[in-house]
């Protein structure tokens, strides 16, 4: 399968950007093939697209397999397995945030919960900025969760209208002497 420099271009990065996102240049590079193939294709296709070994590419799928970013498809009357990404974009944003928070924000807020719970250690700065620091994760955590039940229409709307919402805000806080922020 030879690639078309736009697709070619496109895997490459993808694969650079995989490394600064925490996964296998390889890996970045299979979901990219997968991402831009209008059909489903099976581990030997992508093998061969992109000139790697078939234990690379089983390695690379199972692992964006359990990133919930790949779907295994069977066509009929073949017996092996096809790789699909999902075609909405919303769908794939939604997973890949769900799973980073799941594996480094998680984690995080669990152990800043952990240290809190173990009561003063003599270093009261300290536990007051682990405790900012909770306190402001739980709140990025609950405006994601209330953000992901939103159905992606009325999500699309409040991106859109973002700019103009925190220009309200701004213009809500000069004139609710409540809402003022210490300066």
């Amino acid at each position: 399968m030879k690639m078309a420099p736009l697709l070619q271009e496109f895997v490459l990065h993808f694969g650079e950007m995989g490394s600064r996102w925490g996964i296998n240049r390889t890996v970045g590079q299979i979901y990219a093939v997968l991402f831009l193939s209008k059909t489903p294709l099976n581990a030997e296709e992508i093998t061969t697209a992109l000139g790697i070994s078939r234990s690379n590419t089983s390695m690379g799928l199972k692992e964006l397999q359990a990133w919930n970013l790949v779907r295994l498809r069977h066509l009929p009357d073949d017996r092996r397995d096809y790789f699909t990404t999902p075609d909405d974009l919303w769908e794939i944003v939604r997973t890949l945030v769900a799973e980073r928070k799941k594996r480094e924000i998680d984690p995080t807020l669990t152990k800043l919960r952990e240290l809190e719970m173990q009561g003063a250690q003599g270093d009261p700065y300290a536990e007051a900025r682990i405790a900012e620091l909770r306190e402001l994760i739980e709140m990025m955590s609950t405006f994601y969760e209330d953000m992901n039940r939103l159905e992606t229409e009325r999500l699309v709307q409040l991106m859109t209208l973002g700019a103009k919402l925190g220009g309200l805000v701004e213009k809500t806080s000069r004139l609710n002497p409540f809402t003022r922020t210490k300066g």
